[in-house]
């Protein structure tokens, strides 16, 4: 039996977070709109991260809403650290990076959101941002959810 917080079937989204000419992605599925005018989302970063770093010194990122066909990202993107490993370089090699709004973006994810950074507290091993919506795009309707990761065995609970 899952614990009543591993119930819900989570949309699975990237945060894109950019350092001089370096993209690192991550996985998040702490996730929620909160406003609708203005669009704002709040997003739970990870601690002692580069994501986390790279928000440090930036205040716009890209948050991507993956598409389902794109679990097999979730090990490289959310179960190694950028920290230790060159996501940039990893996402060029495989071609799977485009150019949306200036920035580099991962191809073929349904949805994405330039958001700018307004708000950040620290939240028990996590740091709680909100953002505001400044562009947004979507391409599709078949965005990946926690279950089909929970089903590939990427991620259990």
């Amino acid at each position: 039996m899952r614990k009543a917080y591993n119930i819900p079937d989570l949309p699975v989204y990237s945060l894109a977070t950019y350092h001089k000419e370096k993209v690192n992605m991550n996985i998040c599925t702490y996730v929620s709109a909160v406003s609708m005018k203005p669009k704002l989302y709040m997003i739970s970063v990870y601690e002692n991260t580069r994501t986390l770093m790279n928000l440090e010194k930036s205040n716009e990122c890209v948050l991507q809403l993956l598409n389902e066909n794109q679990f097999g990202l979730v090990r490289k993107l959310g179960q190694t650290s950028g920290l230790k490993n060159d996501k940039d370089e990893y996402l060029r090699k495989k071609n799977l990076i485009e150019e949306w709004n200036g920035l580099k973006v991962l191809k073929g994810v349904c949805a994405k959101f330039l958001l700018k950074k307004i708000w950040k507290r620290k939240t028990g091993d996590h740091y709680l941002y909100v953002f505001e919506v400044l562009i947004s795009s979507s391409t599709g309707y078949n965005h990946l959810k926690l279950n089909l990761l929970r089903e590939k065995k990427i991620v259990w609970g």
